[in-house]
């Protein structure tokens, strides 16, 4: 179950969320696309221009189509015990509102939202930038947006790609998505003055990419460990810490902005180690050993 979940993507007929006009499911199972469906649905409701500018369906689209009541059961098989990925709450709001709408029991999933998991993936995401078609074109995906089975296929794609990234599964991502972003967007609330006493006192640290420990919580023990923390990479910079999928990024254009900062410094002669995640817990875990040998 872990490795299996459910894409949803909705388009409605007016502002009211409740109108849902078309649904797009995509099921996966190990990474790969397993089931796919979409439908019109008849919202019972009117057509607002500006929404028919943007996804193109009208009164006549959806004549003969059925009604949200004819699908829920459809629905229902494909959601119920999955998890549900959607891209920001709008698709999730919109389900609850039209199954309410006629008294139908919501679907019983876990939702998950691919756009609070860019955020996360990928700094230049953290605070803006995070539409799905903005998203998917960092990742090289072109699709036909606005179309209900389409953006939820782009939606599991950011999904996919994420997960890869940051090596951070499914499972864990579901708690990650409610940690704080961890992104370049820390400023001088990361900064830390570093323990004189500790194993790694008088290093200057700096944290960068997907981490699975939020950043504050991971500044923290950087600084009981001895370290200074910085906010940004700078001359004085001598550990950089960057999450263990992007240890593994041989693509120079797809690391950090920090990471290729200190890799220039590098280059011209300044020492900074390098290292992931898992060494940087490890090194946490040998300095509490020392305070204690102590």
């Amino acid at each position: 179950m872990a490795d299996q979940f459910v894409a949803i993507d909705v388009e409605t007929a007016n502002a009211d969320l409740a109108s849902i006009c078309q649904v797009g499911l995509a099921r996966y199972d190990s990474g790969n696309l397993v089931e796919e469906w979409k439908s019109y649905v008849d919202p019972e409701d009117f057509f607002d221009g500006v929404n028919v500018s943007i996804h193109g369906i009208d009164e006549d689209t959806v004549r003969g189509a059925p009604t949200m009541p004819m699908l829920a059961d459809r629905m229902y098989g494909t959601m119920d015990g999955h998890i549900v990925v959607c891209h920001t709450h709008f698709d999730r709001v919109a389900t609850g509102k039209a199954f309410a709408r006629y008294n139908l029991r919501r679907p019983e999933c876990i939702w998950l939202d691919s756009a609070r998991i860019a955020r996360r993936a990928w700094t230049e995401f953290a605070l803006s930038g995070y539409g799905l078609g903005n998203v998917c074109k960092r990742l090289g995906h072109q699709y036909t947006a606005h179309d209900a089975l389409e953006d939820a296929k782009a939606a599991a794609l950011v999904v996919r790609a994420a997960m890869d990234h940051t090596g951070v599964s499914l499972s864990d991502w579901l708690t990650r998505v409610e940690h704080p972003i961890s992104g370049d967007l820390s400023g001088s609330k990361v900064a830390r003055a570093g323990n004189p006493d500790g194993a790694l006192s008088g290093e200057v640290m700096v944290f960068t990419g997907a981490l699975c420990l939020p950043r504050a919580e991971a500044a923290d023990r950087a600084a009981e460990l001895g370290c200074s923390v910085d906010a940004a990479v700078t001359r004085r910079t001598t550990i950089l810490v960057v999450g263990d999928a992007d240890v593994r990024q041989r693509d120079p254009s797809l690391r950090t902005n920090k990471q290729r900062e200190a890799e220039q410094l590098i280059v011209r002669g300044q020492s900074i180690r390098v290292i992931g995640e898992s060494d940087f817990n490890a090194l946490l875990e040998l300095g509490r050993g020392a305070h204690k040998s102590s």
